[in-house]
């Protein structure tokens, strides 16, 4: 509980009631709402223009192709690198004029209707699909001719989803009624490779988080499990799991207003929960494609949610490769198989006290060296190390230092080289801001590649010796270039964002902060949104955008992120949202993220309110008496548990899709942060335990067909509420998935007219519709 000292409490209330006389009569308008509808995603993005570059790269020349939103519409840019040329892909108008013809009817040079659009270069030939059709262009000459579909040859066989070709092209496996079956595609004759397989023990499959089915006499309209399988690079062998559910439990879904007749549908999905023995289980095997000889290799069955996919290596087929946790996460094993004997051994073992976070996991084996790349966290911050792949021992740490590798991207394996994504080296900047880097296996020559103080997304051409560098911030539009791996050097600008609409629509950019966390050492970052027609002398009140899961980053570091978002709007209303990612979340160091290791229930709370209330000091208009938040998913627990935790400071709040009780979410996640099995501080923190402590007004939202976190958290929330004999508000939106969204933004503008009456006291414009 977050105390006011007694000697505070005078003043206290003498601020309370100025603040009061202050915000007295104010109300809302239809014309905010509409400012608010205007920043909504749809509705924002049509007011920007060349934001992105999204290049399809050639996969033989460094030339590549994109598609650009323009003033005047769609425009298609074709770049060569090597040459340094940039020209439109094709003539607009020609083109333009002769699908018109034969389509008859006209079309806007800048509106083609061209779908599934590809481009050879080789050939300077261009395929698209419109009016239902397949069309053909050469673009030397301009000559668009319509092109056959191709015919199915083999009707019997399966979908595309069930089919794995070999590297050499000759073979095909598929499933078939929970088998595999092999084809030969010059021939097209087919073997069975398995007979055992039933409904609850399938070949070549793992489960998905949620594998929904209609409940009935068939399942026949559920989808198949997706076809999972590995072949040897020389195509003489592939490797596959049994899956077993037969121990496997489900979760079930009420459909109340299904889409056709009167009678609610039931459908259910496997969902192991948190600490439960009850799972599905894999058994690997290896098929020899000419003898269609099978081999189990000598381990498992493991549990299918830790397990990973055997991989081959090298140009044979005699070894493989798998990446396995353990429940809990406190470790991952590289394993290695032979397939010839089955016998499987350990390469290495990373343990950690806590957990090692699949999410930050990069494992690539170089078999030329008999060597392995592999991301960890021993020194405290997510680093590249090299290991021996016969000892298992560590024969190089390649990156070191107070920063955060993000990915790998690339290894030059020739020229012993790693290119790599990395947070926090420059000092001068947001630890989040994403940068490319390049390294040598011995960890010298550390160059940085892309020196602009901003995030980076990148994209490499085929050779990898150029790469498409978009880069913006919050506070920056965005900037497409194309550099030059060998040193980050700019070939050419491709594109600046054009944002006058954007600013002429009133939006001005969001603003970034840093202030300290609870413990008064460790930075911690932010954003404010503010109203466009903000009014510093105004008083306002606070909304907190929160989501405290350790695996994501709440605060927006790209443009996009920045004014594509659900603050904004909300904004527009008449309050300051803030975003703020405390100690416990993702992208700094394992000390800052392992905080909320077993402690997912401080939801990052103390950080959040010494933000706002710093904020405040600097910001008066910031009105601390009036603070709301909300949240979705593991954001939709943070609101609940906030609003619970500290009443004295949150008065209102906003909690869709809600997990709140840990111990019904899905396996993988509460097990990676909260470990297994699942002990008492499960229970301790849930929600449904601080019921009692309700004070401000609580809003529960969730779609009744989510099968991600199950509609029975917010049910089970409700009724601990109801037990309390607190008052709430609740709302279930029939045949919503996790998502919420859909027509007429009927859950945004809820959740604005919420915060509206209870938090700012207005009120709302009740049947307001999103257009």
């Amino acid at each position: 509980m977050i105390k006011v000292p007694a000697k505070s409490v005078t003043a206290f209330i003498l601020t309370g009631m100025v603040l009061a006389t202050a915000v007295q009569g104010q109300t809302v308008t239809k014309a905010d709402y509409e400012r608010a509808n205007r920043f909504l995603w749809e509705n924002v993005d049509t007011l920007v223009f060349r934001s992105e570059v999204d290049p399809r790269w050639d996969d033989r020349t460094p030339v590549f192709w994109y598609e650009l939103d323009t003033r005047r519409g769609t425009e298609y840019v074709l770049v060569d690198a090597e040459n340094e040329l940039k020209k439109p892909l094709f003539d607009h108008v020609a083109i333009a004029r002769g699908l018109s013809e034969l389509l008859d009817k006209k079309l806007d040079p800048y509106d083609l209707p061209l779908e599934e659009l590809e481009y050879r270069h080789a050939d300077r030939v261009m395929t698209f699909e419109a009016g239902n059709q397949t069309w053909r262009v050469d673009l030397q000459t301009l000559d668009i001719r319509e092109v056959e579909a191709p015919a199915t040859d083999d009707p019997d066989w399966v979908s595309e989803r069930l089919l794995s070709e070999s590297p050499d092209g000759r073979w095909t496996v598929t499933r078939k009624e929970y088998n595999l079956w092999l084809k030969n595609n010059k021939s097209g004759r087919t073997f069975q490779l398995t007979d055992d397989g039933t409904g609850k023990q399938v070949y070549g499959a793992s489960l998905p988080w949620a594998w929904k089915n209609r409940e009935g006499p068939t399942e026949g309209e559920r989808e198949p499990l997706r076809l999972s399988v590995s072949w040897s690079e020389d195509s003489q062998k592939l490797v596959a799991h049994k899956l077993d559910l037969t121990k496997a439990r489900k979760m079930y879904l009420l459909q109340n207003v299904p889409g056709e007749g009167f009678r609610a549908r039931s459908y259910s999905y496997y969902r192991a929960l948190p600490g439960e023995d009850s799972v599905a289980t894999q058994v690997p095997f290896v098929f020899d494609v000419k003898t269609r000889a099978k081999k189990r290799l000598q381990v498992g069955p493991y549990d299918d949610l830790i397990a990973g996919q055997w991989r081959w290596y090298g140009e044979g087929s005699n070894k493989l490769h798998m990446l396995i946790h353990e429940r809990g996460y406190g470790s991952a094993t590289l394993l290695e198989a032979n397939p010839e004997t089955g016998k499987v051994d350990t390469v290495f073992r990373e343990v950690s006290d806590t957990y090692v976070d699949p999410n930050k996991i990069h494992l690539e084996i170089l078999p030329e060296t008999e060597e392995v790349i592999w991301l960890s966290e021993r020194d405290g911050w997510n680093h590249i190390y090299l290991y021996d792949l016969n000892s298992g021992e560590v024969k190089q740490q390649v990156t070191s230092g107070e920063f955060v590798v993000y990915d790998i991207e690339h290894i030059d394996r020739d020229n012993r080289q790693i290119l790599f994504t990395a947070g926090g080296r420059e000092s001068d900047r947001d630890p989040y801001l994403e940068h490319l880097y390049r390294i040598n296996f011995d960890g010298s020559d550390l160059q940085l590649l892309t020196p602009e103080r901003a995030t980076h997304d990148i994209t490499f051409s085929s050779d990898h010796q150029y790469f498409v560098d978009n880069f913006s911030r919050v506070d920056m539009k965005p900037r497409s270039v194309l550099r030059r791996t060998a040193d980050g050097s700019k070939v050419m600008d491709l594109e600046t964002a054009d944002i006058k609409d954007l600013q002429a629509a009133g939006w001005q950019y969001p603003e970034p902060f840093k202030l300290k966390a609870r413990d008064g050492k460790t930075d911690i970052y932010g954003v404010i949104y503010r109203p466009s027609n903000f009014d510093p002398d105004k008083s306002y009140p606070v909304i907190d955008g929160t989501y405290s899961g350790p695996q994501a980053v709440r605060t927006p570091k790209s443009f996009a992120g920045g004014y594509r978002n659900s603050d904004q709007p909300l904004a527009e209303l008449g309050f300051i949202v803030i975003n703020v990612d405390g100690l416990g979340t993702a992208g700094r160091s394992k000390r800052f993220q392992d905080y909320s290791w077993k402690n997912l229930g401080d939801i990052g709370g103390p950080d959040h309110i010494k933000t706002i209330r710093e904020l405040a000091e600097r910001y008066p208009y910031m009105d601390t008496s009036r603070v709301g938040i909300y949240g979705h998913s593991a954001g939709g627990y943070d609101a609940a548990r906030a609003i619970l935790k500290y009443p004295e400071f949150y008065k209102v709040a906003v909690s869709s899709s809600g997990n709140h009780d840990h111990r019904v979410a899905k396996a993988w996640w509460p097990e990676l942060y909260m470990d297994y099995p699942a002990g008492p501080h499960y229970e301790e923190q849930s929600n449904l335990n601080l019921a009692g402590n309700l004070e401000g007004k609580l809003l529960l939202v969730h779609g009744d067909m989510d099968d991600n976190v199950h509609p029975s958290e917010t049910y089970m929330m409700a009724n601990a509420l109801i037990e309390a004999g607190k008052n709430f508000d609740m709302l279930i939106m029939p045949n919503k998935t996790h998502g919420l969204g859909g027509e007429n933004n009927y859950f945004t503008i809820k959740r604005w007219n919420y915060f509206v009456e209870h938090l700012m006291g207005a009120e709302p414009v009740w049947h307001y519709a999103s257009e």
